[in-house]
């Protein structure tokens, strides 16, 4: 499998698992917060990539790179925008449901 095939096949379920609770957020912030993380990867992985900290088999990517970074290495950002804030709501609203019951 190729990791573009993985990295879909995450980003789907990642939005789908968390699509219901996305809604419930500005999609601005989100779209910034998305902006730096990839931003920070086209750096990041380029300097990484550049010393030689890592390689990429390339039967496994598309070749498409964004700077030095391959395209696939951008849906790991995309994945923790998604889930981060979904995460924090599912704290949130566990947390106010124990204290709305009176339970500490």
């Amino acid at each position: 499998m190729t990791n573009i095939v993985l990295n879909l096949v995450v980003l789907a379920l990642v939005a789908a698992v968390t699509g219901w609770t996305l809604r419930r957020h500005r999609a601005g912030p989100l779209l910034w917060t998305a902006a730096v993380m990839v931003v920070l990867t086209l750096v990041f992985d380029t300097i990484m990539i550049a010393v030689g900290l890592y390689t990429y088999a390339p039967d496994k990517i598309l070749g498409i790179y964004l700077a030095g970074a391959p395209l696939e290495d951008f849906a790991y950002p995309l994945a923790a925008v998604l889930l981060l804030p979904a995460v924090w709501t599912w704290v949130g609203d566990g947390r106010r449901r124990r204290h709305a019951g009176g339970q500490s």
